[in-house]
């Protein structure tokens, strides 16, 4: 593990700590990932979270989250040009953008890639409906997708075939998890399956207020489900095209996701009260697919 100065040292341990405190259906820099990499894949995950979070921060009005999410970006710009050494953070959100600012220093990371996250945590301030395919996909895009680049950049690959199945991957997790939470999000008032999908089988909205889903509604879960499958199987190269750790990390992330898909195809007429999820007892299984990966 390296050895970092202070406050360096003060704002990975913060990140770390941020990530461990935050239940996610994939581990976050878990034990699997080599030490190198953890420090700075809890950096990019705290500053991605703080992100989402002001994005979602209570019945604020958008105008005001949109306001702070264009702060917190412009903080980790100004941070980009500064030694983060020099400085003596003592919040919680200076932490972050110290050790995220390190990391894109330390590592040559794309800022870019960054900002898209604060693109797409904006566009949910705003967006709650979606028409299309491919207005969902630009959404995983930007959503999803830098954290897998991120993750490849930390382990210091740069790979346009690799970037490419990445994004493939990390849409499919982010659309498994959109299934998934069907029945949170529309009482949250937010639908992602899109227009051009449940219209066509006759499905409204206001079906959607029923415990169990009619027909329409099944048949259109299945088609985002087999939408997804096929973005699974596009990720397997990732999987496969990095060494050691992450190898296996990327393997059980791509299992877990894909027993969750699963649960979600098989319970499709409950979503709007079941939540399909992992639990411990899920974790043999898993592990024993990951070493079995053909």
């Amino acid at each position: 593990m390296t050895t970092w100065p202070e406050p360096l040292a003060r704002a990975y341990a913060a990140c770390e700590s941020f990530a461990r405190s935050h239940y996610e259906n994939f581990p976050v820099a878990s034990r699997l990932l080599p030490a190198r990499m953890r420090p700075h894949i809890a950096a990019v995950y705290a500053y991605a979270r703080m992100a989402d979070d002001i994005a979602d921060e209570g019945n604020a009005p958008a105008e005001e989250r949109l306001a702070k999410l264009d702060a917190w970006q412009r903080r980790l710009h100004a941070a980009v040009g500064v030694e983060a050494q020099a400085e003596s953070p003592h919040a919680h959100e200076d932490l972050i953008i110290v050790a995220a600012a390190h990391s894109i220093q330390a590592l040559e990371l794309p800022l870019s890639l960054f900002d898209d996250l604060i693109s797409a945590f904006g566009q949910d301030t705003m967006t709650s409906r979606y028409d299309s395919w491919r207005d969902v996909l630009d959404y995983c895009r930007r959503s999803a997708n830098p954290i897998g680049r991120l993750v490849l950049r930390i382990a210091g690959h740069r790979s346009d075939a690799l970037d490419r199945s990445s994004d493939a991957l990390c849409t499919a997790l982010q659309l498994t998890n959109f299934w998934q939470d069907l029945g949170r999000d529309w009482r949250a008032g937010r639908l992602y399956v899109p227009r051009e999908v449940y219209g066509p089988r006759g499905a409204s909205e206001q079906q959607l207020h029923n415990v169990t889903m009619g027909r329409g509604w099944s048949d259109a879960i299945a088609e985002c489900v087999e939408m997804t499958r096929g973005l699974f199987q596009q990720g397997r190269l990732v999987c496969d095209g990095v060494a050691g750790r992450l190898r296996y990390e990327l393997r059980l992330t791509w299992h877990g996701g894909r027993l969750i898909l699963d649960r979600v195809q098989a319970r499709r007429e409950a979503l709007m009260l079941h939540r399909p999820t992992l639990s411990a007892g899920d974790v043999p299984r898993l592990l024993w697919r990951a070493l079995r990966w053909q």
